[in-house]
């Protein structure tokens, strides 16, 4: 076989190959919905609050507002733990191919004590769960009170920056920004923020959302 045996042969073998590399993202696009599914805990699922009032309904709203063609699947269950979340989530990503997943899950971990190591594990399986579906994810950073103790209390906050460097998702550095502070914003309960919150977490969710602002516009 000759040299321009060879050229002819592999010549078009690459050309195939970067043609295959080239449309295969857009089939993975075309597969997926324009849908947003939230992958929540009580802080998404309107704990407390009057239907159609929590910071979900008000990005949707705002969606609208924009003539987006995105939608919002809500999946959030209040006391939700990382642990039940990855347990859904093959689920919902097989019957919504959601084109973006929002992850606000690991307060229940917290309150309830439980592994960090082992609720670090449940969210990289579901943001590599979602990467792999097709989907974009934005993973939203969550604090706790110092009375948990130092340690446990800074690991869990240095866990959602560490998991979005390494996966190389988006991240909302802390949901409550602006509201945890603030007795006001809460439920009796002094957990749950009120209907009055809701306003500055959908702020705080739609500034996170800046690098998917030309996504959201697309049809």
């Amino acid at each position: 076989m000759n040299q321009q045996y060879y050229c002819r042969v592999f010549g078009r073998g690459f050309i195939k190959l970067a043609l295959f590399c080239l449309f295969m993202p857009i089939v993975t696009l075309a597969q997926a919905n324009l849908t947003i599914l939230v992958m929540g805990d009580s802080l998404s699922a309107e704990y407390g609050l009057s239907r159609g009032t929590g910071w979900v309904t008000l990005l949707e709203d705002q969606l609208q507002k924009q003539a987006s063609p995105w939608t919002i699947f809500n999946a959030s269950i209040s006391g939700e733990t990382s642990s039940g979340g990855l347990t859904r989530l093959p689920a919902l990503l097989k019957q919504k191919k959601p084109g973006i997943v929002f992850l606000e899950l690991g307060a229940n971990d917290a309150l309830r004590g439980l592994s960090i190591d082992q609720t670090e594990k449940n969210l990289r399986k579901m943001i590599q769960m979602s990467k792999q579906s097709g989907a974009k994810v934005l993973l939203f950073g969550i604090q706790i009170p110092p009375n948990y103790g130092q340690d446990y209390t800074n690991r869990f906050k240095i866990m959602y920056p560490k998991l979005a460097n390494q996966e190389g998702i988006e991240l909302l550095p802390f949901f409550l920004k602006d509201v945890a502070s603030q007795k006001e914003y809460f439920q009796a309960d002094n957990i749950h923020p009120n209907e009055k919150a809701q306003i500055l977490l959908f702020k705080n969710v739609w500034d996170a959302m800046n690098p998917y602002q030309s996504l959201l516009k697309s049809k």
